[in-house]
């Protein structure tokens, strides 16, 4: 059997494991091909061209064999345009790679998301002051929404799961991992359907994460702090944890 062989294909590594005294397996985020497991053979010894651009967080282009799980990375090149994130820009990084692990099936292709994937990084990499504080907080919506969306663990936002019923824009609905979206209780933390609307626009757009991370980005504060809870429990919910790893590190960075 001719052994398949792939080139120059757009990647992000999500993750490394030790595989052997001088090789790692990679999980890396390619954007035809979707989540794969790649041995880089020799990455941990000092004079390995994988040393350097092997890093999570960067665009690269991946050359690599094999019909086997794990395939064989051949040649990785850094594709520039921007230098890693840092601080909590780097651990919100981390998170989203996280969840690609937990809830991306191997060898699945997501173009779409790949190219929110990128979107996402672009912004973690970008100026890190406090004005684009807001910005990142976004981008990190949009990318959940997209996630959600293209791994078939979101519902319509236009209206009700269970009825089917159009949304009112004047009512509010919360987003319930077993039950969808409905209408909230006095109670609930909840969005007005008009937002809800809105953010289906923006995923049915032909750049759904530009679009989606504007439509966040105008949400009130208060629509915000609701959005960022309701996907939180969404994802712990389908990732079948309370908590995710990066996020309680970022708990105990900030205990800290």
């Amino acid at each position: 059997m001719a052994t398949h062989r792939v080139s120059h294909e757009p990647a992000y590594v999500l993750h490394r494991y030790d595989w052997s005294e001088s090789s790692v397996i990679l999980e890396a985020f390619t954007r035809h091909h979707g989540r794969i497991a790649l041995v880089a053979k020799g990455a941990k010894r000092p004079s390995s061209n994988f040393r350097p651009v092997l890093l999570p967080l960067q665009p690269l282009q991946l050359n690599y064999g094999g019909d086997a799980e794990i395939r064989t990375l051949k040649g990785a090149e850094w594709m520039g345009g921007h230098v890693m994130p840092t601080g909590e820009s780097l651990m919100s990084g981390y998170y989203i790679n996280e969840l690609l692990l937990r809830l991306l099936a191997r060898d699945d292709a997501h173009e779409a998301l790949f190219d929110a994937y990128a979107g996402v990084v672009e912004v973690l990499a970008g100026d890190h002051a406090e004005a684009q504080a807001a910005t990142q907080a976004a981008a990190l919506r949009a990318f959940e929404l997209s996630l959600l969306r293209e791994v078939g663990l979101l519902p319509a936002l236009d209206a009700e799961t269970l009825t089917l019923s159009p949304l009112s824009p004047d009512l509010r609905y919360t987003l319930l991992p077993e039950a969808g979206l409905r209408e909230a209780a006095r109670e609930e933390t909840a969005l007005a359907g008009a937002d809800w609307q809105a953010l289906q626009v923006a995923l049915d757009d032909r750049a759904p994460f530009t679009a989606t991370l504007r439509c966040v980005a105008m949400l009130s504060a208060g629509s915000n702090g609701a959005l960022r809870g309701q996907l939180r429990t969404l994802l712990n919910y389908h990732c079948g944890v309370s908590t995710l790893r990066t996020r309680q590190m970022m708990r105990d960075l900030q205990a800290l």
